[in-house]
């Protein structure tokens, strides 16, 4: 399957400004499965310098450098991606151990992760929560990580376009939230458990309601079958439809933009995502 990806943002000044470098994690990471054909990215105005590289996560990091003044900054990345489908539950957790929640992963790896198993958000209901979710699922790894996928995908949605996460209680609480809460909370149930997990930014084709945003899910690290993607906004778990721009144990690090100007001017954003198949249009 061909996916495709228009993504735009548009940033307008109501006084002239000097931009400082920017950060862009707009270039999507490939997959045995997932492989990108074609990529442009158009910024107006043009950057002095771009530099494109590998950040401390692994994540494809684009730096944009300018001069000058501007009322203005509009990105558009666009890309196309070759998805192939694949089963992402074919594995076997190795260590046998590891079948069963609450585990510790072996050494090295459990070193290596620590990033991954801070508690962040871990308070003593959502332990108490992410209990009862693994006992419903008999204490397996992976039942209780589609279960807890089913269980979030009940809550009632809401669209937040921007904004930090709300903490997992809070999600929790309002049984309500945005696909980076749902997605943040899935990540706290994890780790309450000793499950490595982390926050992933991306597109979604095929969903109406994800259709024309950035979408978030989480990602679990599962040993034998390494990092595996549960996205509880769909209840799915992720094969070739996602396509991920960035991961990390900090939500707040995979914004598509991040980046500050020298002025006075007050700010706006649009923003909007198209995301299609060719042979869902009729074409070849």
């Amino acid at each position: 399957m061909i996916l495709e990806v228009k993504h735009q943002l548009q940033y307008t000044y109501d006084q002239s400004v000097t931009l400082n470098p920017h950060t862009l994690y707009l270039y999507p990471r490939t997959f045995p499965y997932q492989r990108l054909v074609e990529y442009r990215l158009l910024i107006d105005p043009v950057p002095v310098k771009i530099v494109r590289n590998i950040d401390v996560e692994g994540n494809i990091q684009q730096l944009l450098y300018f001069s000058g003044l501007t009322r203005h900054l509009n990105i558009t990345a666009e890309m196309q991606l070759e998805s192939d489908e694949f089963n992402s539950l074919d594995f076997v957790l190795f260590p046998f151990e590891t079948q069963r929640v609450p585990f510790r992963y072996p050494d090295p790896v459990h070193q290596l992760l620590l990033p991954y198993l801070v508690r962040d958000g871990v308070t003593e209901p959502i332990e108490h929560w992410a209990r009862q979710q693994a006992a419903a699922a008999n204490w397996q790894t992976v039942a209780f990580l589609t279960y807890l996928n089913q269980t979030i995908r009940q809550f009632k949605y809401e669209i937040r376009e921007d904004g930090a996460p709300y903490p997992p209680e809070q999600t929790l609480i309002n049984r309500s939230g945005s696909c980076r809460d749902y997605a943040t909370l899935f990540m706290a149930a994890c780790r309450s458990l000793g499950l490595a997990a982390r926050f992933v930014s991306g597109y979604l084709y095929g969903s109406h309601q994800q259709e024309h945003e950035l979408h978030a899910w989480a990602e679990v690290y599962l040993p034998g079958a390494g990092w595996r993607g549960f996205d509880p906004t769909e209840n799915l778990v992720v094969v070739n439809q996602h396509i991920f721009l960035a991961s990390s144990a900090r939500p707040e690090l995979t914004a598509p933009v991040t980046g500050t100007f020298v002025g006075k001017a007050q700010s706006a954003l649009s923003a909007n995502v198209d995301i299609w198949s060719p042979a869902s249009l009729g074409i070849s």
